[in-house]
């Protein structure tokens, strides 16, 4: 099955000017690489627990390209696959009840690209991502929800709607939501875009 076409490409597009309004100075190279919407890769649509907090984290995202990228998520969430990395022996149920994320460029998404990696995830309120990493590099940019993030062994830090957070290729990194759920703007590029995150604590 597909996703809607205009669904896809107003998602990709979304997405796009996300990244150049808060993070233009860490991408040159990205935007030169960066996928169109014109052949799709069939999906097989899905649903998790944590989708039951996307119509709040959409009310409540950033104004401007941030809201606009969060509603187009809401409106296009049933025609998406949405998944998650790890096995439950790995995390607790109450995590995965929190806790998914959708592709929409890259190796696995409707939208082809071998050299990058784009979507959203999604955490519920109250919820710790604990520490992991990967071999691509990684930048996020929250869309909605306050939540304070760790790179490394460093502190946690509050990092609102608009930020550019970015993370080395194996660097660790963990997140923790509060009252609010937190929607998220990813982009994997580099090397290692088909082995997916570990977790390291």
């Amino acid at each position: 099955m597909l996703p809607g076409m205009a669904n896809v490409a107003a998602l990709l597009h979304a997405a796009r000017t996300v990244l150049e309004q808060s993070c233009a100075r860490a991408l040159p190279a990205v935007f030169a690489d960066w996928p169109t919407a014109d052949r799709l890769r069939p999906q097989q649509p899905s649903s998790l627990s944590v989708l039951g907090w996307l119509a709040q984290a959409a009310r409540h995202a950033l104004p401007g390209p941030h809201a606009a990228l969060a509603h187009a998520v809401a409106e296009a969430a049933t025609g998406l696959t949405w998944r998650q990395t790890h096995p439950e022996h790995d995390v607790s149920d109450a995590f995965l009840e929190r806790y998914g994320w959708s592709e929409i460029c890259g190796l696995a998404g409707p939208v082809p690209s071998a050299t990058l990696a784009c979507g959203v995830l999604l955490l519920g309120p109250e919820t710790h991502y604990p520490p992991h990493r990967h071999a691509a590099a990684e930048l996020y940019v929250p869309l909605s929800g306050e939540a304070e993030w760790q790179c490394g062994v460093g502190d946690y830090v509050l990092r609102t709607p608009g930020s550019c957070i970015v993370h080395r290729p194996g660097e660790s990194h963990a997140m923790r939501t509060f009252a609010a759920p937190l929607l998220a703007l990813y982009l994997w590029s580099g090397e290692g875009l088909d082995r997916p995150a570990q977790l390291t604590a």
